[in-house]
């Protein structure tokens, strides 16, 4: 007798025994698609906002907040029939052209020195290099005024010694050669970061052919930092062509004229400005700017010919340069010490004395009632304050948009992700004054409740400093995620992640010390910016850098430097503080 045993039947797999968990829709749309269009939208909103005013008041017969306004171009007929534009476009091109000349000629060289060559104390010195870019060109402009103006510490030494002043820096090469010192910083960071990066095979190929040391830096190393000295000269020309500091305060008293400083008397200055031939005027400067960003591209379009970077690199040998060596120590050490380091040091102490000259002993003049004076006065004390929360706040919050911004550009299947991108790093071609105006003109002509709810608030200024800082938040974090392998997503989503929780769950740990490294690059621009806030802020919602420049004119030389020496110091102790939890960080990594 056989006995069948009948198996068990087992139930074919249904699609919702599988299911991937459920997450909240937000208005009937999944999370993912609205933190993308979210996203989307703020970014419009913040590059577009300044935009748009400022290129339809260039073409409107009267002020935005007029109705009835009729189409012209009036507005441009006058301004290039004004008898000294022409001058001022000359004086732009050749303070902006100098300018970026001097600051490459500072810069490539002492990034090569440092990174691949024997250079004494070369750690030290790529340390000094970058301490520059933390300090905003107004105030190392009133560091050189301290020193080597016409009544400056220097320059009177010098002239009791020869009988005259052999430099004239209230001059055109006078600007160039303040905003090169300021500027270098930024052509260095990036050259060092490719000469860091690149493959050293390329040097050891021409060791072999017998090339000595000249001849590979010459013929192999130069040529290699094409792309990062073609992307630091646009931008350093871009922020030559806006900065209004060191034309205002070497260009003023001489008459020498530039966009920003026309824009700046045309405007805030002016008793009754001609909107419209400020409008065409800014409109200018944004079409120059973002023609330089456009040319960039252009030349970078081949850069894959500069590769140097491979799967089997090696560590490159550092040149011995025997006694040249000396001589490029010495070039850097003028560069950093009359450069920054006197100017910077002069003009804090100068914050602790009633007048700083080589005719009287500056011991004998040492006194508080600088400081005594900033923080007697409400206004004063109330716009460090200012600086302090605007930088904080700007920080944590343009860092998460720039965050969310190259998620959505680079690890997501959003279909608008390369617009995000283009909007994230539009802001590199705009300058701070024209967000400014742009700002003041959207305000002006936006809903009523919307002007009161911003019109000379922090919060307009957080919105601003933030957009000129948005670029460089982004530039900082879109390498790293970059960097992390697809698989974690892939991985992530088959476990049944979404898009958010994979970011949440998984690429916000591994980006957490990039994210703090933006947060400390977003406080430094921001605690330094202020040529937005010249038109956008009120009594009492300036910033170090507008009370900064109210001092100067009114002669308060010693509380200019008592407040720059402030800035320098929060900027020192956050950079400085910053640097030692991120230090910890990567240890714990």
């Amino acid at each position: 007798m056989t006995t069948t045993m009948e198996q068990p039947r087992v139930r074919p797999a249904q699609p919702g025994d599988f299911q991937s968990p459920r997450y909240r829709r937000i208005l009937g749309v999944g999370r993912d698609t609205a933190v993308q269009y979210l996203t989307l939208a703020i970014l419009a909103v913040l590059v577009l906002a300044p935009v748009l005013p400022i290129l339809y008041q260039s073409v409107v017969d009267r002020p935005l907040y007029e109705a009835g306004g009729i189409f012209t171009v009036d507005n441009y007929t006058r301004l290039f029939t004004d008898a000294g534009f022409g001058t001022v476009i000359w004086n732009t091109v050749k303070f902006a052209v100098l300018t970026t000349v001097l600051a490459q000629l500072f810069a490539v060289p002492m990034a090569i020195l440092t990174v691949r060559t024997r250079l004494p104390f070369g750690r030290l010195i790529g340390g000094g290099m970058q301490w520059p870019f933390f300090i905003s060109s107004l105030l190392l402009g009133f560091g050189w005024i301290t020193m080597y103006g016409p009544a400056g510490f220097f320059s009177v030494q010098v002239r009791e010694l020869i009988g005259t002043v052999p430099w004239n820096l209230y001059s055109i090469p006078g600007m160039a050669l303040t905003e090169a010192v300021a500027l270098a910083p930024i052509a260095y960071i990036y050259c060092v970061n490719v000469l860091r990066r690149s493959d050293a095979s390329l040097e050891s190929a021409a060791q072999v052919c017998g090339a000595g040391p000249l001849r590979i830096l010459f013929s192999v190393v130069v040529p290699m930092l094409r792309p990062p000295v073609v992307y630091s000269s646009v931008l350093i020309m871009s922020m030559s062509i806006e900065t209004l500091s060191v034309p205002l305060l070497y260009g003023a008293p001489v008459d020498i004229q530039v966009f920003s400083t026309f824009l700046y008397t045309n405007g805030l200055q002016a008793i009754d400005p001609d909107y419209g031939v400020l409008g065409a005027a800014s409109a200018l400067i944004l079409l120059a700017t973002v023609f330089l960003v456009w040319s960039q591209t252009k030349l970078l379009k081949n850069s894959q010919r500069f590769v140097s970077v491979r799967g089997k690199a090696t560590r490159p040998r550092l040149l011995e340069l025997g006694p040249l060596k000396w001589v490029g120590l010495f070039f850097i050490a003028i560069y950093l010490v009359f450069g920054a380091l006197i100017p910077i040091f002069g003009l804090m102490f100068r914050s602790f004395t009633l007048v700083l000259t080589p005719l009287r002993s500056p011991f004998s003049t040492l006194t508080l009632d600088n400081y005594e004076r900033i923080f007697a006065y409400d206004a004063y004390r109330q716009s460090i304050v200012n600086s302090i929360v605007i930088a904080v706040i700007g920080a944590i919050v343009i860092s998460f948009l720039a965050t969310l911004a190259v998620l959505v550009s680079r690890r997501s299947t959003f279909r608008f992700n390369k617009t995000v991108e283009y909007l994230a790093l539009a802001p590199q071609a705009m300058p701070g004054l024209i967000i400014g105006i742009g700002f003041f003109w959207a305000v002006a002509y936006a809903p009523g409740f919307v002007g009161a709810l911003l019109s000379g608030t922090i919060w307009i200024l957080i919105m601003a400093f933030g957009l000129r800082a948005l670029p460089s938040a982004y530039g900082n974090l879109a390498p790293v995620i970059m960097q992390l392998g697809a698989e974690l997503d892939n991985a992530a989503r088959v476990s049944g992640a979404d898009w958010f929780r994979t970011f949440t769950r998984i690429l916000a740990k591994l980006i957490a010390p990039a994210f703090a490294g933006a947060m400390v690059l977003v406080f430094v621009t921001m605690i330094k910016e202020y040529s937005p806030a010249i038109f956008l802020s009120s009594a009492k919602t300036n910033v170090i850098g507008t009370t900064a420049l109210e001092l100067w004119t009114q002669g308060n030389t010693g509380s200019v430097a008592a407040l720059a020496t402030i800035q320098i110091g929060l900027t020192a102790v956050f950079v400085l503080i910053a640097n030692r939890l991120l230090k910890g960080n990567r240890e714990d990594a």
